[in-house]
């Protein structure tokens, strides 16, 4: 799997996430239906700084080798964050009466990739072979 690939689009997925939650989160509510209180809006405000901060880390290592040993932290931590959000996005998706577009787009995002994280989590990398020559 191309994990460079994988770590730029879950950066720029959860930077737009957490720029949007720090800044919008009076809107962000209101999209959802929420009366945004002061402390909803903080709730909002730090899961932005959170999102933003995942998505740093990711950016800062997408040239890194990550799977199987390598990198264990980063893909457990993604996969974790992927895998917990994504089951709770297709609950709500199953269990609500009225299901928004944005939470059902959120939850195909999420749980593809969960899909990829764990699949990430589990293999091994394929290592890039290095021939030197002789002369």
């Amino acid at each position: 799997m191309n994990t460079k690939l994988l770590m730029t689009a879950s950066a720029i997925i959860m930077g737009a996430n957490g720029i949007i939650a720090s800044f919008m989160p009076r809107e962000i509510l209101q999209t959802l239906g929420q009366t945004p209180t002061s402390t909803l809006i903080l709730i909002v405000q730090i899961a932005g700084a959170l999102y933003f901060g995942f998505a740093l880390m990711n950016w800062m290592a997408k040239s890194f080798l990550i799977g199987g040993i390598y990198a264990k932290p980063l893909s457990a931590g993604n996969l974790a964050h992927f895998g917990i959000a994504g089951i709770a996005l297709i609950k709500v998706v199953i269990n609500s009466s009225v299901t928004s577009t944005y939470i059902l787009v959120l939850a195909i995002v999420y749980v593809l990739f969960a899909i990829a994280f764990g699949i990430v989590f589990v293999t091994n990398p394929k290592v890039k072979q290095v021939t030197i020559e002789r002369k």
